[in-house]
């Protein structure tokens, strides 16, 4: 069995952050895809796109406005993607969307890197959305014929679609998520299990605008190509940068808080931490395909001073596990070899003869 290196992103960890608003106004009908109405009003902009690799690379061309608010239902996603280039050519549910430019919801409700959600659509309104069981670094199983019971979504465009020649202002798009389907496929064995979030619940997320530069011929637009005839590559701006071309690195994402009128954001206090534990499995990674094993001693991956967790590494030839204390719950980090992170609190027990 082959041992595959992780990427380690190149950028500072520097998640962004958001308070969700639960409504007071309910959403009324059905979606449209039109964020210019009441509903969207008692939501804020999450703030800037960036380039995926981060700030040292050109800022976005194109604006892009990206709200959320919950009820006891749902999770509700609104964008106004500005562009003067409105296509779509994917037209079938659950093809690969991002093919045409498109907007991209990225939901982690665990903490464990494993078990979250893709859902993409373009300006057709056409939709994929999948279940991640573990980033594409980890030996990926996509299920793509996982659908989102309930999901309603819409997109609008001001401007007319596939027409060159129009005055094309923006497309937008509306996501009503059903908190039953994302909790149906993502119970957290450390956590108690509930379909509506809490007030204060926090999870990663992040959101993705795939870009590509056009010609206009015969008043359609074509995906440009190099000189051998290949596509150029795409712009990928994203809310999180991750510091590489790869989305799939969700302990890379943003933070979404859901609250109510007085939450306001707290960083997790083993962030840090939990950070470092990342860059020994990075590290541990690139070693194994390096040396063709894994080595379990911290001075072969980290230079002295450059973490300050006490971590012990466990290997076999083809796993390893990395365990430190944590500070959370009194008991133990783990996180092992395919990326997968959890918790393990230590209960005393006195049991009675």
């Amino acid at each position: 069995m082959p041992l595959i290196r992780a990427r380690e992103p190149k950028i500072p960890f520097n998640p962004p952050h958001h308070v969700i608003r639960k409504t007071k106004l309910p959403y009324v009908g059905e979606p449209d895809g039109i964020i210019d109405k009441p509903f969207w009003d008692q939501a804020e902009d999450i703030g800037f796109l960036h380039d995926i690799e981060g700030d040292h690379m050109p800022a976005p061309l194109k604006k892009t406005v990206i709200k959320m608010l919950w009820d006891d239902n749902n999770l509700y996603v609104g964008a106004k993607l500005y562009d003067d280039e409105i296509w779509a050519y994917v037209k079938n549910r659950d093809e690969v969307v991002y093919m045409d430019n498109d907007f991209e919801v990225f939901l982690a409700p665990m903490e464990t890197s494993h078990r979250y959600y893709e859902i993409e659509t373009n300006a057709a309104g056409t939709v994929w959305d999948l279940l991640m069981e573990k980033p594409f670094r980890d030996g990926v199983h996509r299920i793509v014929s996982w659908d989102i019971a309930g999901l309603k979504t819409a997109t609008h465009v001001e401007g007319e679609l596939n027409n060159a020649s129009a005055y094309n202002k923006y497309w937008s798009v509306e996501f009503i998520i059903p908190f039953f389907s994302l909790r149906e496929c993502g119970i957290d064995i450390c956590r108690p299990t509930h379909i509506t979030p809490n007030v204060g619940e926090m999870w990663r997320c992040n959101f993705s605008r795939v870009e590509y530069k056009v010609d206009v011929i015969d008043n359609k637009f074509h995906k440009r190509t190099d000189a051998e005839g290949n596509f150029l590559p795409e712009f990928n701006w994203v809310w999180a940068p991750t510091g590489i071309i790869d989305i799939h690195m969700p302990e890379m994402w943003g933070y979404i808080v859901f609250g109510d009128d007085e939450t306001e954001f707290k960083a997790p206090e083993d962030e840090k931490e939990i950070m470092e534990l990342r860059k020994l499995y990075y590290r541990l990674r690139t070693f194994g395909a390096e040396n063709g094993y894994y080595t379990t001693e911290l001075k072969d991956l980290v230079a002295e001073g450059e973490i300050s967790i006490d971590a012990k590494i466990y290997a076999t030839p083809n796993m390893f596990e990395i365990i430190m204390p944590d500070k959370l719950t009194g008991g133990t980090v783990h996180l092992r070899y395919d990326g997968f992170m959890w918790r393990q609190k230590f209960i005393n027990e006195v049991h009675e003869p």
